[in-house]
């Protein structure tokens, strides 16, 4: 199976197609959501650590992207990812993140399964399985 045929592939560009202005509050909102459902999966370390691995090995295409841990609070969840997608254009920042999701759920499927990884996405980001996005993913 190509990458780019991969369902979650296309979950994550449809939704990032669906958000272009303010890039960096899109890929913080997704994050937020996605994290919830993976954090009950894995734990908070566990999260971390995905996260910080997938930043790691985003940094070769796009080296400007910073991140930290994931704060449990709320209000700084995700701030080091916003600030780093702050300085970029919309259409940069759009594409680091995009390929941040796509390496992060290449690893959470690698450890839980192509099916269970896709079945979070659509959780976290409500999307039905054969709702309101099956047209769009159809497209991209």
């Amino acid at each position: 199976m190509e990458i780019s045929d991969l369902l979650r592939h296309r979950i994550i560009k449809s939704r990032m197609a669906q958000r272009t202005e303010k890039a960096d509050e899109a890929a913080t909102d997704l994050w937020a959501q996605m994290a919830v459902q993976i954090i009950s999966i894995v734990g908070e370390d566990g999260f971390n650590s995905l996260y910080a691995r997938s930043v790691f090995l985003t940094q070769s295409a796009f080296p400007w992207l910073v991140a930290g841990l994931v704060s449990a609070q709320n209000d700084r969840q995700f701030l080091e990812l916003k600030t780093s997608l702050e300085g970029q254009t919309p259409a940069e920042a759009s594409a680091a993140n995009s390929l941040l999701l796509i390496t992060f759920t290449d690893i959470l499927a690698a450890l839980i399964g192509e099916q269970l990884t896709t079945n979070v996405l659509r959780s976290a980001w409500d999307i039905d399985a054969a709702g309101s996005l099956g047209e769009e993913l159809i497209n991209v």
